[in-house]
């Protein structure tokens, strides 16, 4: 039923300054641009982020939570201090989870929650295909 994820979406009320700052966290620029919308491939799998100007967000709580998407880093810590040094806030220091598997998240400069993690079952994965 579930066979991976197409696309996150974050919400920002400056889509402008969402795009700057998600562009130098990815170290790329969004492929694909619409008003109110605009989108990245990232990753090994070029998995989609899409960010969306806040005016089309549905009611949500006014404080960051819910499901955290956490996509994987070769380097936890450095990952997790470089996104502090941009202006995320921490929103769950580094926790190692089990052997291999070490997790942290952040909150974006608009609100979002970003999630970070050290899988060894990612890189198993990688590898096998």
């Amino acid at each position: 039923m579930l066979r991976g994820f197409a696309t996150v979406s974050y919400y920002a009320a400056d889509l402008a300054a969402a795009s700057a700052w998600y562009s130098e966290v990815l170290g790329i620029e969004p492929y694909f641009e619409r008003p109110g919308y605009l989108e990245f491939r990232v990753g090994d799998y070029g998995h989609e982020l899409g960010l969306i100007d806040a005016r089309y967000r549905p009611d949500a709580p006014e404080q960051p939570g819910g499901e955290i998407i956490y996509w994987h880093v070769d380097d936890l810590q450095g990952a997790y201090e470089r996104l502090l040094e941009l202006g995320a806030t921490s929103f769950q220091p580094p926790i190692e989870r089990g052997p291999g598997f070490v997790t942290a998240a952040v909150v974006d400069p608009f609100g979002n929650v970003l999630g970070i993690m050290y899988n060894q079952h990612y890189l198993d994965v990688l590898a096998r295909d």
